[in-house]
């Protein structure tokens, strides 16, 4: 039986949820991923000595070192915590990859394209949104307190950290958490339950983190603090049944409705009571579909308000 086949790779989709939502939001976070790595392309550019204005060659290659503005104003650092001007590097890191390499990129994407949409479907869709940025933020955050650290007690310079692998760790994990005796398939060969693995990816962070494989003559560029606080942040999560919906991403895209309306309201119209029914009819329908997709904690205070006026009508009109 494939991972999709069981009961939580499934999902009832009416026809009116294909309309409202034709794309999964792992779908989108995926194309925004690839969308930002192909423009990061358009920054590439040749480092240049600012002393001697020559550019800058591999000390061992001989070739031409190359630098990405981008990755430098997206990235986040130890400096990123004392510029509060830079505190959106807490979330634009996790959108950058490496532009040397398609893998770091394809790696993330992999992960997050096959544990992504079961977490979806579990969570919905704007809560998993909003877990999959939170990770993001969390990681960032002990990223970058890690980075200032090691500025102070070495005198060396920030580290930028990019990449989308702290969020994608914690979708991982929380997908153990939810089903821990599931086999997945280790590098797509070895199958093994998902406790497992997940504890296998904690503890080679943890390795990581504590300077174990480069005492093994292992030197890695790996952010394994930003894995371990994705890790976290999805035990936390789960263990501590944390909820995010009061972080409310929809008054985002109803807005451009907002404003057609309150346009409208500006203009001299025609008194239509038919229209009008009509047009709060149609809403009412959209709203106890939002309910039956994602339930009634998702309404905002405005669709509560509609769907109560147009239950009153309702009543009425029984009882003319």
């Amino acid at each position: 039986m494939g991972l999709y086949d069981r009961d939580y790779g499934r999902s009832e989709r009416t026809a009116w949820d294909r309309i409202e939502s034709p794309r999964s939001m792992t779908i989108t976070l995926i194309i925004i991923n690839v969308v930002v790595w192909f423009v990061q392309m358009l920054f590439i550019t040749d480092m240049v000595d600012p002393a001697t204005g020559q550019a800058v060659r591999h000390p061992v290659t001989g070739q031409l070192a190359e630098y990405n503005q981008l990755i430098d104003w997206g990235s986040v650092s130890g400096d990123t915590l004392i510029r509060p001007w830079l505190w959106w590097q807490l979330i634009s890191y996790g959108f950058l990859h490496d532009d040397g390499s398609v893998f770091h990129l394809l790696f993330n994407m992999v992960g997050l394209f096959f544990f992504g949409r079961i977490m979806e479907r579990k969570l919905g869709q704007h809560e998993f949104l909003r877990f999959y940025l939170l990770s993001i933020l969390a990681g960032g955050l002990v990223g970058a307190v890690f980075d200032f650290v090691a500025m102070q007690t070495t005198g060396s310079g920030p580290t930028m950290t990019i990449g989308a692998s702290g969020a994608v760790v914690a979708t991982v994990i929380l997908f153990a958490c939810h089903y821990p005796n599931q086999e997945i398939y280790l590098m797509a060969v070895l199958p093994i339950k998902a406790w497992i693995a997940a504890t296998f990816f904690v503890l080679s962070d943890l390795a990581g983190a504590l300077g174990i494989m480069q005492g093994m003559g292992q030197p890695s560029n790996t952010a394994f603090t930003v894995h371990l606080a994705g890790a976290a942040f999805a035990g936390a999560y789960f263990y501590q049944k944390w909820n995010f919906r009061f972080l409310d991403f929809s008054a985002l895209t109803e807005l451009p409705d907002r404003l057609r309306k309150r346009a409208r309201m500006t203009k001299l119209k025609i008194h239509d009571p038919d229209k009008k029914m009509a047009r709060e009819a149609d809403e009412a329908d959209r709203i106890l579909a939002k309910i039956h997709q994602q339930g009634e904690a998702s309404l905002t205070g405005s669709e509560r308000k509609i769907l109560q006026r147009y239950s009153k009508r309702q009543r009425e009109k029984r009882d003319l």
